[in-house]
């Protein structure tokens, strides 16, 4: 059971936190990339890791190993491994890593190197990907396989061999500074993705550290780094991630918040797990003996090493007996003035100091880490051209048509004119923070748009500075193409997710309706890294959703605006009507918090279960996504497997008439257990992608594994069958609902 113990805070820490703000503030941030190759640095090779000592025979199990080690350390050693890095590694400056453990060259230990990678590595030119929320509106496990192996491997070769990704916490509120990073609002589909991401990047040969463990749900609000003032990178003045008590029931922590947490461990074998800044129930993250000791090591087995966010390790007594592995940066708990002292004198006893060391060496011994050269840096290896093509494939395939009227896809033959609105039509969009990425080249759509078109096209552009000029150009066009992006950043939450928010770059939604007024065949393009609101959604002949797009948006987005690819994107959040619509509506105790503290009383009511719970009809649902065809789906048939999961077996048939993208989706309806413990209306728990052939019909099974349906019992502290009938249904949506049966019934 996830139990409560309230620690204290370190006192140099104030002091620590504001010295992070100032390297971040300045090394962070993305700065405006040039368009061309930057050269690169020459190849550096390193030497064969682990030498001739006993422990370097790869024959032998990897914790005999690990403890071969630890038997000849000094105490000394032991306790410089457990922090590390520079105080310039933070920002990047080291040019090649965000982090560094220094290694013990007598016993053969390396040097190890971390780098960010939510969406592309952050330190120097690099391919930046699609934004992870983006890659979750693919539903497609194999393209996130793709996704995190095409990063791993560019951290590898500025000689990493750690990275920081990928991001599966659920997005709670649509106002998280972060939520472009993580993929989305479902425990299922991030579990799902997640895993994609961690064997694809683990199979490179790196290790991947998934974050941030865990309910690591919001920035805080204060003032947004990303549009002027600057508070240092991670300090907000209500609700912030480095103080907040997120206080959650145990039911709902099992259900909703440490899924994806869990199948990156027990399905994916991740190597490392990061916590969070935040504390859970009274305990900070990364002390939480219930979470850490217990949650992920006792019950899903995890035997690689826990590792701290830059800043979150508060307390060497918590941390060290909490559960806490290794502090990159700056050690301020783990560093050797505090713990060298506690070792000394007993305070932390030798036992749990060796367990904590050995937990590092053993996951660098099981991942080969010490068996083979250091990674080169040389990014002359990186296949620049074959990276930017992913990224492109990923991003057609996140590409969401919430709405058309049929104006899409365009027939360039038939257009004599366009208009293109909007700044985020010609650049690259970032957002900053560790997912802030300098690209080795990129397009964008005004460039790829102009150039498809016959030069007896008149194309016009706006930066939409000023709605009515961009109106006057819309009215003159036989169609407009709106581009706006909203603003998000690590360190800081948006204030509303209005395109007119004051933390916005000008009233996006008036311009929006006035272009809409000028020229009734507008598309508006969304570049976001979110839920965004969409009161001219009536006004408008179709609306794209492109996410943050990465280094190949121009291709990708003017492929699906032409109809060359399908938008093959579905909603990983659910878009709302309004912000009054929201579980955390009108309630300070739930977001951001009161006196520290937020209140997670919505339960298992997050993102599309709370709207169904309610009856509240969003503007966009969760699942929802149009394509260039139509698709059915028939013949439902369910069966039961052998483990006490279903096999759920239906036809999937394109009634169009060209080819396009389906992703049938599952949903379970479970019965309530009592009155006391009941359900939400549905959630979702099976999902598949594919490509069909106009008119072509296709046969699928989809399995729905025994824990779809089963709760959290918390008398029991145990997961447990769910009495009664589950209602199984399948849909294009969580509100497009076609077929429905009975599946497995409960004892």
């Amino acid at each position: 059971m996830v139990t409560k113990r309230t620690r204290g805070r370190a006192s140099l820490w104030g002091v620590a936190m504001a010295l992070f703000g100032l390297i971040a503030a300045c090394g962070t941030s993305a700065p405006e990339p040039e368009r061309v190759d930057d050269g690169q640095p020459p190849p550096t090779v390193g030497d064969a890791r682990c030498g001739d000592h006993p422990w370097c025979d790869s024959g032998l199990p990897a914790a005999e190993r690990a403890a071969m080690v630890v038997a000849e350390m000094t105490q000394v050693e032991k306790v410089l491994f457990l922090a590390g890095d520079d105080l310039i590694g933070i920002a990047g400056l080291e040019g090649t890593h965000t982090g560094t453990s220094d290694g013990i060259p007598r016993l053969g230990i390396p040097t190890v190197y971390y780098s960010d990678g939510p969406m592309g590595v952050r330190s120097g030119p690099a391919t930046a990907f699609p934004a992870p929320i983006a890659l979750a509106a693919t539903w497609d496990p194999d393209s996130a396989r793709r996704y995190g192996a095409a990063i791993a491997t560019e951290a590898k070769y500025r000689g990493n061999d750690i990275v920081f990704a990928p991001t599966v916490n659920i997005m709670r509120v649509p106002h998280h500074g972060r939520t472009f990073e993580g993929y989305g609002e479902d425990p299922w589909l991030s579990g799902r993705i997640g895993v994609g991401w961690i064997e694809g990047a683990q199979d490179t040969g790196l290790i991947a550290s998934v974050k941030h463990y865990v309910a690591n749900n919001q920035e805080g609000i204060g003032v947004n780094p990303a549009i002027g003032p600057q508070l240092p990178l991670g300090v907000s003045v209500i609700g912030s991630r480095l103080f907040v008590d997120a206080v959650i029931d145990e039911r709902t922590l099992r259900e909703i918040y440490l899924p994806a947490f869990e199948v990156a461990v027990t399905e994916a074998g991740v190597g490392v797990v990061m916590c969070g800044y935040n504390r859970i129930n009274g305990d900070w993250a990364c002390e939480s003996d219930a979470l850490l000791n217990g949650v992920l090591r006792e019950d899903w087995g995890f035997d690689g090493f826990v590792v701290a966010d830059y800043l979150a390790a508060h307390n060497p007594l918590g941390n060290f007996y909490g559960g806490l592995d290794f502090e990159p940066w700056p050690g301020l708990s783990y560093g050797p003035a505090q713990m060298l002292p506690l070792v000394a004198s007993g305070v932390l006893d030798a036992e749990t100091l060796d367990q904590r060391v050995v937990n590092i060496l053993r996951t660098y011994f099981e991942f080969g880490l010490l068996d083979r050269p250091a990674y080169p840096v040389d990014d002359a290896q990186v296949d620049r051209d074959a990276h930017a093509a992913l990224a492109g494939e990923i991003e057609r395939s996140a590409i969401t048509l919430l709405q058309n009227n049929g104006i899409l896809p365009l027939d360039a033959a038939t257009l004599g004119s366009v208009a293109i609105i909007g700044a985020p039509a010609d650049e690259f969009q970032s957002r900053g923070g560790s997912a802030g990425i300098t690209p080795f080249f990129f397009n964008t759509p005004r460039e790829v748009i102009t150039a498809r078109l016959e030069p007896t096209v008149t194309v016009t552009y706006d930066d939409g500075s000023n709605a009515s000029n961009a109106a006057a150009v819309a009215a003159a066009a036989d169609v407009a193409l709106v581009f706006v992006a909203d603003r998000s950043i690590e360190g800081a939450d948006r204030l509303c997710i209005a395109l007119n928010c004051i933390d916005e770059p000008g009233d996006q939604d008036a311009l929006i309706a006035a272009v809409a007024s000028a020229n009734p065949n507008t598309v508006v393009v969304l570049e976001t890294g979110g839920p965004v609101l969409t009161p001219w959604k009536g006004e408008i002949a179709a609306l794209l959703e492109a996410w943050i797009p990465g280094v190949d948006a121009g291709n990708a987005i003017d492929a699906v605006l032409f109809g060359d690819a399908d938008p093959g994107g579905r909603l990983p959040v659910t878009f709302p009507e309004s912000e009054a619509d929201l579980p955390t509506a009108g309630d300070l105790t739930r977001y951001p918090g009161v006196l520290e503290q937020a209140q997670y009383s919505e339960g298992l009511l997050v993102g599309y279960r709370w709207f169904d719970e309610q009856g509240i009809e969003p503007a966009f649902p969760f699942g929802h996504g149009l394509s260039y065809t139509q698709f059915d789906f028939a013949d439902l048939a369910v069966a039961a497997l052998d483990d006490g999961g279903v096999a759920v077996t239906f036809d999937v048939i394109n009634t169009g008439t060209r080819e396009g993208i389906a992703v049938p989706q599952i949903y379970l309806a479970l019965p309530d257990v009592s009155a006391a413990v009941q359900q939400p209306p549905q959630a979702l728990k099976g999902f598949t992608r594919l490509g069909l052939a106009a008119g072509a019909r296709r046969r699928v099974t989809i399995e729905v594994p025994p824990r779809a349906f089963q709760y959290w019992d918390v008398e029991a502290d145990d997961w447990a069958r769910v009495p009664g009938c589950a209602q199984l249904r399948v849909g294009r949506s969580s509100r497009d609902i076609v077929l429905t049966g009975a599946a497995a019934c409960g004892a």
